[in-house]
């Protein structure tokens, strides 16, 4: 990639149109189901092609997005969707579930894959790791300040893409479960309900304390390139093209140096202003906003002078054209744009009543292409036996030309495969289930969970009780942070080698820069809920990467699980109090920060419900479900593992869980099934 590239949301037609005719170098759309904005107009079948088309011949790129997590039962359709995409010449597929990626590989091995930002990669070891796989391009996530993108681009060769303006989301990549834990709406599945939005009140009673304003990093795109950035990213696929307009002329004039309208571009869209607190690593109260009237109203000041920025198509695509007028033979018209070339013969010319045709005059003809991309930037003319042609024979020449031109620009460019997905076929797994304990702290801890088949413990947690955990350490698995930035890679991979020098070897990770950590360091690795498998092919994709077995999603349905067909080793979450958003800007710090904060508080919502938020060493925060999950009293077959994931629970509590667990009882007080007796939309 020789320079970088403005990438612009298209949702629909009109938004497409919008970009491209504003000067984006390429666009990224969805097509089917399996996009993470489901609710958008998205483009399917032929107009999918169009869309590739329309933008191909004006020299700008378009990726698809199919980033949402996929289903066993969805396989067929995904490879039809894959096909189509291929079909489409698109320029590559953005993915988040690894079975995608896979079914790009096979289908179509030459279609460029792009990790989305739901892959969560927000380290060095994640952007390596998926380098290695063949990942072309990465989409960093948005927590990440300009250092921390400076050391991720030191470790890759592979393109990296950057939100650069747009809707921050509240919850870390690829790890917010809150619609669907309360909505069974996923945004993991494209259809976010955005209950963030909604009124959350802090301890500090500030309201609206889970939605972040909009980011703007136009004031910082010249450092971004001067940092290696390939791609620069305007979140929006939801938003009108007026929106689309004028994020696009905004970044466009920014990265050439130029002023750009900061109140045109807020008031067509914003939540309280912008900001630009991940990149310049201030995570503060300042962050913080929300969609109000005023936000609103002024957009209808705005919307009719944008819509002329996109009112007219743009002709970008230089076209050369030599007319051979010979005696006796058909009129040739060569034309040559983009790296093709074609040649068109027309009606043979006749002797001229009054003068031939002149080089002027043919010309002028040849160069009025109308609603086509191109304009006419050099043209040659023979015409040596001084023959004449009418004006209606030209004009079908040249649109006989232009169509044979543009379908060799558009002329499918990938071998695709014709291959389909592996017929499922439930594999056989045990009825009797072993017990895993996740505990939050070694105060937890008590004898009575060795009949439990691991304990799952915090890294710091086992290096501050390494002697009594020592002579029980075969059964102890180190769970990795979930959120590991690139300044503190570092210190965990000390932290790691110090718990492998005291005999513990077993770790586990919710993010695909930890299992290339882990296996680095040559521990055994597990892998938890938080890398969102779904399906089958996933399981066994991160199998191949040396993850010994996978807790499932919690976002799956008991009927979902129990269809699932491969030999990787796989549980449950059937306990817990679950970790619904993965917070790096605190939603509790006032104005003066963290102030007498114990890492332990609670946000209320609108309806008055609280939910626990714990803070993690003051690196990142994670929101809890207000009630427990609760499924130990039901069967799950097709599993080989449940884990009781405790997190505030007394030592007392974990045991006598365990033990309900065990007997196939109930517990006392509220609870919920969670996904497990509903399916996601």
């Amino acid at each position: 990639m020789s320079k970088y590239e403005i990438l612009a949301p298209a949702g629909a037609k009109e938004q497409l149109e919008a970009a491209v005719r504003c000067g984006a170098d390429a666009v990224y759309l969805g097509t089917g189901s399996f996009n993470a904005r489901r609710n958008a107009d998205n483009f399917s079948g032929d107009s999918l092609k169009d869309a590739v088309d329309y933008c191909h011949l004006r020299n700008v790129k378009v990726f698809v997005t199919l980033n949402t997590l996929v289903f066993d039962r969805e396989m067929q359709s995904l490879y039809d969707t894959v096909n189509l995409i291929a079909q489409s010449n698109a320029d590559g597929v953005i993915v988040q579930d690894l079975a995608v990626a896979n079914a790009v590989k096979k289908i179509c091995p030459e279609l460029p894959l792009h990790a989305s930002t739901q892959m969560a990669v927000h380290n060095r070891a994640g952007a390596q790791l998926l380098e290695r796989l063949g990942f072309s391009r990465i989409v960093l996530a948005r927590e990440l300040s300009l250092n921390e993108i400076l050391m991720i681009r030191k470790s890759v060769t592979a393109e990296l893409e950057v939100f650069v303006h747009g809707a921050h989301c509240m919850g870390a990549s690829g790890n917010c479960y809150l619609s669907a834990m309360l909505g069974e709406r996923s945004g993991n599945r494209g259809l976010c309900a955005q209950g963030c939005r909604l009124n959350w009140v802090s301890r500090h009673g500030r309201e609206y304390a889970l939605s972040l304003k909009d980011m703007s990093y136009l004031d910082d795109v010249k450092k971004l390139a001067d940092a290696g950035i390939n791609s620069f990213k305007i979140e929006g696929r939801m938003k009108r093209p007026e929106y689309v307009a004028a994020a696009v002329t905004s970044l466009r004039n920014a990265l050439c140096g130029k002023p750009y309208n900061k109140d045109i571009l807020r008031s067509v869209f914003s939540r309280s202003g912008f900001t630009n607190g991940y990149l310049k690593d201030k995570r503060n109260v300042e962050m913080f906003g929300s969609r109000i009237k005023e936000d609103v109203i002024s957009a209808n000041s705005v919307l009719k002078q944008l819509s002329q920025l996109y009112k007219k198509d743009i002709h970008p695509t230089p076209l050369s054209a030599e007319l051979i007028l010979s005696e006796g033979k058909p009129a040739l018209l060569g034309l040559n744009a983009m790296g093709c070339t074609s040649l068109t013969e027309g009606q043979t010319p006749e002797e001229p009543r009054n003068a031939p045709l002149c080089e002027e005059i043919a010309q002028r003809n040849i160069s009025k292409l109308g609603d086509t991309p191109f304009f006419l930037e050099k043209f040659k003319f023979e015409n040596s036996d001084n023959l004449t042609l009418s004006a209606s024979a030209l004009n079908e020449l040249r649109r006989n030309a232009i169509a044979k031109l543009t379908a060799a620009v558009t002329l499918p460019r990938y071998t695709i495969n014709n291959v389909s997905p592996i017929p499922t076929s439930k594999a056989s797994k045990n009825s009797k289930r072993t017990y895993r304990v996740r505990l939050q702290n070694f105060s937890q801890y008590s004898d009575s969970l060795l009949s439990a088949e691991y304990i799952i413990l915090p890294i710091d947690q086992i290096l501050a009780n390494k002697i009594p955990l020592t002579c029980i350490k075969e059964k102890i698995i180190a769970e990795l942070p979930p959120l590991v930035y690139p300044s503190s890679e570092e210190k965990l991979a000390k932290s790691l080698q110090e718990l492998k020098k005291s005999g513990f070897t077993k770790a586990v990770t919710g993010n695909i820069g930890g299992i290339e950590i882990l296996k680095n360091l040559g521990f055994e690795i597990f892998g938890n809920s938080l890398l969102n498998v779904t399906n089958s092919v996933s399981a066994d994709e991160y199998a191949l990467l040396g993850v010994s077995d996978i807790t499932l999603s919690f976002e799956m349905s008991k009927k979902d699980i129990e269809n699932l067909y491969s030999n990787t080793r796989r549980g449950t979450v059937i306990y817990g109090y679950l970790p619904v958003m993965l917070m790096r800007c605190c939603p509790q710090k006032s104005e003066k920060g963290c102030g007498d904060c114990n890492g332990q508080t609670f946000l209320t919502d609108r309806k008055g419900i609280r939910f626990s938020v714990l803070c993690h060493n003051k690196e990142y925060s994670v929101l809890h479900n207000s009630v427990p999950l609760y499924y130990g009293d039901k069967t799950l077959s097709n599993t080989d593992f449940a884990v009781l994931y405790f997190t505030t629970e007394s030592c007392e509590e974990c045991t006598n869980i365990l033990n309900a667990c065990k007997n196939a009882a109930p517990i006392q007080g509220k609870k919920t099934n969670g996904l497990f007796n509903r399916e996601l939309l």
